[in-house]
């Protein structure tokens, strides 16, 4: 079973008992969150597609920590 999950504008495949890296939620380490936007449910083959959003489907899980991503350097190459 899987879902497909909206966070913060961005689409997310979420798992039960798997560890998901998300944009920064306003909630600190070890509460509990809720996403309401459930775009589409897997349920063994049985799947459910929201227009837009799954009526009824929600989608909990806990903040761990937060962590920052690996810098990003840009080049940016002058003509000479």
């Amino acid at each position: 079973m899987y879902v497909i999950v909206d966070i913060a504008g961005k689409q997310f495949k979420v798992e039960k008992n798997k560890f998901l890296y998300a944009p920064l939620q306003d909630a600190k380490e070890g509460s509990k969150v809720n996403f309401d936007k459930v775009l589409l449910v897997d349920d063994a083959g049985k799947v459910k597609v929201g227009a837009p959003t799954v009526k009824g489907a929600k989608v909990s899980g806990k903040i761990l920590e937060h962590v920052k991503d690996d810098k990003v350097v840009v080049f940016k190459k002058k003509r000479r």
